[in-house]
């Protein structure tokens, strides 16, 4: 049997499962804020499941089971695909197995998380040197809502059932072109002291410096709240960008992206 966990109790018996793993997502789960945990039991667990908007991590002893869960077909929109994280290679053997075509190897990049790195004076500058013709502001409900309806961003609020949890556990900076955002940083999720930072320039406004002066002002604001902007990288431009504001690399982990359709 597979067991969807409801109380902070149960929450309690699998988080030692995931023990050291440094990610913020896992965090928001295993804090109650945001995500689904499933576990093999609910008295003793020795294997879980935490799925958060396209990502599921999988730790403990490895069970087909939980592979074969797929809890991401109840929701009202499936995403196109899932990236799945195991925590180890006898994991990423068995998803292998398991999903055979449907699942793509890649790597990511773990980005250290340094509480105190900052050059504000540097991220100030950054986020004042935005081109001619564009202004830059956080999302507030009216900004919410447009992000919500359109494709192209919709990660910056999508984990967020409504505004009000946004205020809560959210944040996010966008350059505005004529009053409609084409470039920002917000929080892909959130957590009990920090967000996960996302990161998305519409294609016909690239390279223009958009992505950095929109990663400054959310981390500025961060800071302002107390908060953590964790960062954690598709791609090495992602790295390079993410060095650029002040972060460090620390690590490549592998992930497979699984096709759905």
């Amino acid at each position: 049997m597979v067991y969807k966990i409801h109380t902070t109790e149960q929450i309690q018996k699998a988080a030692p499962l995931f023990d050291g793993w440094q990610e913020s997502l896992i965090w928001s789960c295993l804090q109650g804020v945001m995500g689904d945990l499933y576990v093999d039991s609910l008295e003793r667990p020795t294997c879980a499941m935490i799925l958060l908007g396209d990502f599921c991590y999988f730790a403990g002893t490895p069970d087909r089971r939980l592979l074969s869960q797929q809890p991401w077909k109840g929701r009202n929109t499936t995403p196109p695909d899932v990236i799945m994280v195991p925590q180890d290679d006898r994991w990423g053997r068995m998803i292998e197995d398991h999903y055979g075509t449907k699942a793509r190897k890649v790597t990511r990049y773990a980005i250290k998380k340094e509480p105190g790195i900052f050059n504000t004076e540097k991220l100030h500058a950054a986020a004042a040197a935005l081109p001619e013709g564009y202004t830059l502001a956080m999302i507030d409900e009216r900004l919410f809502q447009h992000c919500k309806k359109a494709a192209w961003c919709q990660d910056w609020v999508r984990q967020y059932d409504d505004y009000a949890l946004y205020q809560k556990h959210g944040l996010g900076a966008v350059a505005l072109k004529d009053g409609k955002p084409v470039s920002g940083a917000s929080s892909y999720s959130g957590y009990l002291g920090g967000i996960e930072v996302e990161i998305i320039t519409r294609e016909d406004h690239r390279r223009k410096g958009l992505a950095y002066a929109c990663g400054a002002k959310l981390i500025l604001e961060c800071l302002k709240r107390g908060w953590y902007p964790s960062w954690d990288a598709q791609n090495k431009w992602s790295v390079s960008l993410a060095e650029k504001l002040g972060y460090h690399f620390d690590h490549a982990y592998t992930a497979y992206e699984i096709r759905l359709s």
